[in-house]
Order: structure tokens, then C-alpha cells, then sequence
């Protein structure tokens, strides 16, 4: 069976500018869904339909087709009904391709999970229906205000059920739409025959449609990212290596009248790296920064410090073999980049919170707090807590 996986994704956004391409949590907000339809088992191929040239540029890079949407498709009043018709008909006159299923996936929804699309795509299948989307269980009592005063739209004013009482309504989540192509392309909506809200739970809905709800989503995305990195530890890790600046400190430095630079550091992560010592772990600083306040601080915390390294990964590998460690488990925690090449060989690449996006992509572990504010005492129980 042929599933076509459509993800539209206009230039022009107006509540939050290059949206679409906009870093969320460490990687372009399309490439979020893009991933999703990737790793769904049911999609079969993989296309984005844009206006933007930086959003076919970041669409491919995330591993989607690109369809060229044009202008008259791309305004604020088009519908996306119009994009994926526009998509289908393109691929139609072209290659002959016609998918026996169209899923519609939005950008907007960036926690959209492979999984979740191969359950909307089999209920509907299953259900013998024609047209499906995700949807969340509602029971809030809906008001509309009238010259009368406000009246009841779900729900009889003067019965007042209790939420166990009440059978659940359904909120579209926004996410995800499933539809019989021959169907779509008859009634050209996607709502159409026998309809079937595909129910997940409330932790589904995510859509971003301002500022507050790109903050909401990129915590949501950042302690997923966490989750997942707990299996993304190498077995049996011998040592953590750190950059300093970014990791150890928030990146900032303060000069004082003599020319002095100083910095910030948390004693939360002091305590970690004490942890970290006691629990057998090799630790060192491999720093490009020649300030002797990295030195000071290392010598404190009783940790070896490397400083003035221009090459990261050369002095990294020789840290392993030096001490007979496999790089494969060491665990290098950097924010900038260059601390890219130490990542391409340690078998554990961890960044707070604040890293440079490109750290972020790369990155195994994201941590939930930023530099100088706890990243590496959080880094130090994630370690300390798994088997």
C-alpha cells in the first residue's frame, strides 16, 4: 500500500517569523515532523509542499521530498486542502504516482510521533473508514455569549454532570489527517464518508500558534530528548570530559577595572563533579580558553585540566588511549562548535540546554538546564541513576 505523507509549510508566517525553519530544540521545527513521518512504518514517502526556498533546503536536509508550491497556494487564505491537492496532482502528472492513502501531517505540531501516525492510519483501516484525524478527549463545559446572555453549546446550563458523567467529546489535535486518496481527490476537504476521530491522550495536543506555545513545545521537546538519552548512554562509561566555557560557566564573562576576566559557576555542579569523582568516574576539562580561572576552577573541583587545545579531538583521543579507555565510552559534554569534532569520536555526546543548535542535533543527551545554571549536576545523577 502506497501512503503519501504530506507536510505543507508556507514562507509567510506571521505570529512567529521563519517559523518553520526556526531552531527548536536543536533542530528546524519541519525537520521535527519530517522525522516523525520518516519513522512512521505505514508512510511509504515523504513530501513537504513550500513556497520557501530555506524551507526546501531545510525539508531535504531532513530527509523529505520537496514539492514547489506556487505563489497563488502560499497566501493566508489558501487552504491546505489546495497544497496537498496541488501536491497529488504534481505527482500525478509526473511520475504517474497515485498513493492509496494521503496522511496530512501539520509542522505546527512538532511532538507528533511516528507511532502515532501509524495508529491513525490503521484505525482507519481497520474501521473501514474513509477519512481519519488525531483527536484528544474534551469535557469542559463550551460557552457562546448571545445579546440573551451566555448559553450552554455542549451542555444544558441547569445540569451540572460531573466528568465522569458526561460521555467525552473530541478536540482535533491538529496533528494528523488520514484520508482515501480517490476520496480526497472527489471531495477535495479532508473530511469526508465515514469520519473517525483517532483518540490520544490530552499529552498529544501540542500546536504552536504563538510564542508561548513554541516555549510550552520546546520544553516538551527538550525532556523527551531526556528521556531518550538515558538509553543513549554507552555501556559502562569510564570517564566525562568537559569543555569549560558554556558547560562550567553560562557563558558569559564580566572584566573588571585591572582587565580581569571573571566568570560564573554553579556550586550545584561542583557537587556533581564530586559525585561524579567518588563514583569512580575519570573526569577532565578540554578547553580551548587559556584564562587561568579554568585551571583554578579545575584544581578545585580535583579534576585534570586541559587548556589552550585548539584540536579537541586529537587531545581527546589521546586522553583515552593514554588511560587504555575505549573512546566508544567516554562521554564528552560540549556547547560550541568547536567542541563538533571531540563528538565525532566519543561514544556519548551530551550539551545543556542552551548549546549551539548544531551541538543540539548532535547531541545524545540534551540536558534540561543550561550552563553554569546545573547542566552537569544533572548530568551526574543521570549517570548515577541508571543501572
Amino acid at each position: 500500500m502506497d501512503v503519501l505523507a504530506i507536510i505543507p509549510a508556507r514562507a509567510g508566517s506571521k505570529s512567529i517569523p521563519r517559523k518553520n525553519i526556526r531552531d527548536i530544540a536543536g533542530k528546524p521545527l519541519l525537520a521535527w515532523t519530517v522525522a516523525a513521518a520518516l519513522e512512521s512504518r505505514k508512510v511509504t514517502r515523504v513530501v513537504v509542499s513550500t513556497d520557501g526556498a530555506d524551507i526546501a533546503r531545510a525539508a531535504r536536509e531532513a530527509g523529505a521530498e520537496v514539492v514547489e508550491r506556487p505563489a497563488e497556494l502560499a497566501t493566508d487564505t489558501a487552504s491546505s486542502e489546495s497544497a496537498l491537492l496541488h501536491v497529488l496532482n504534481t505527482l500525478a502528472a509526473r511520475e504517474n504516482y497515485h498513493p492509496d492513502l494521503v496522511v496530512f501531517l501539520q509542522c505546527t505540531s512538532p511532538l507528533t510521533t511516528g507511532s502515532e501516525i501509524d495508529q491513525t492510519v490503521n484505525q482507519l483501516l481497520a474501521n473501514n473508514a474513509d477519512s481519519a484525524f488525531s483527536a484528544v478527549p474534551f469535557y469542559y463545559f463550551v460557552w457562546e455569549n448571545t445579546p440573551e446572555g451566555a448559553v450552554g453549546i455542549n451542555h444544558l446550563a441547569s445540569i451540572r454532570q460531573r466528568r465522569q458523567e458526561r460521555p467525552p467529546q473530541f478536540l482535533e489535535s491538529g496533528a494528523i489527517y488520514v484520508m482515501r486518496t480517490t476520496g480526497f481527490l472527489r471531495h477535495n476537504h479532508r473530511f469526508f464518508g465515514k469520519t473517525l476521530a483517532v483518540e490520544f491522550p490530552v499529552s498529544h495536543l501540542q500546536e504552536i500558534d504563538d510564542p508561548a506555545d513554541w516555549r510550552i513545545a520546546e520544553a516538551r521537546l527538550l525532556e523527551r530528548l531526556k528521556r531518550q538519552g538515558r538509553f543513549k548512554l554507552p555501556v559502562r562509561p569510564e570517564a566525562v570530559i568537559f569543555d569549560f566555557d558554556g558547560v562550567f560557566t553560562d557563558n558569559l564573562v564580566s572584566i573588571d577595572s585591572s582587565g580581569n576576566e571573571i566568570v560564573r559557576c554553579s556550586r550545584a555542579d561542583g557537587f556533581g563533579i564530586r559525585l561524579l569523582r567518588e563514583a569512580g568516574f575519570s573526569l577532565a576539562v578540554i578547553s580551548t580558553e587559556i584564562n587561568p580561572v579554568v585551571s583554578r576552577r579545575c584544581e578545585k573541583l580535583g579534576i585534570e585540566c586541559l587548556q589552550g587545545i585548539h584540536d579537541k579531538k586529537a587531545v581527546l583521543l589521546e586522553f583515552a588511549a593514554a588511560r587504555q579507555f575505549s573512546p566508544e565510552r567516554l562521554i564528552f559534554v560540549g556547547n560550541d562548535l568547536n567542541d563538533l569534532p571531540a563528538f565525532e569520536v566519543a561514544g556519548c555526546r551530551a550539551a545543556p540546554a542552551d548549546a549551539h543548535p548544531e551541538i543540539l542535533r548532535q547531541a545524545d543527551i540534551i540536558l534540561t538546564r543550561s550552563g553554569g545554571h546545573g547542566a552537569i549536576r544533572e548530568l551526574a545523577e543521570l549517570l548515577l541513576s541508571t543501572p
